[in-house]
């Protein structure tokens, strides 16, 4: 089969990312990219103080991830996070 017969386009992941974002997030696991470390989102370092947030890696500091809010809309930056890995049923 061809390759332009299995895409699609993004709109397919729409319900995916929905039920992954509805569940607590401070027990999933995040790998960061920079040192390989994995640990729970809870537990590495979130800095608030700014007009978003940065979460970095609890061992070499690298960022993670930055959330901000703007105009009605939420924005995400993924920077070293390798993968992010939610439970179902935590």
């Amino acid at each position: 089969m061809e390759e332009a017969n299995l895409m699609v386009d993004g709109n397919a992941v729409a319900g995916r990312l929905g039920e992954v974002f509805v569940h607590e997030m401070t027990s999933a696991r995040v790998a960061c990219d920079g040192c390989g470390e994995v640990e729970p989102l809870g537990a590495e370092h979130a800095y608030t103080q700014a007009p978003g947030v940065v979460l970095r890696c609890r061992h070499c500091d690298g960022v993670l991830l930055v959330i901000t809010q703007q105009g009605g809309r939420h924005l995400l930056g993924f920077g070293q996070l390798m993968w992010l890995e939610v439970a179902e049923n935590p």
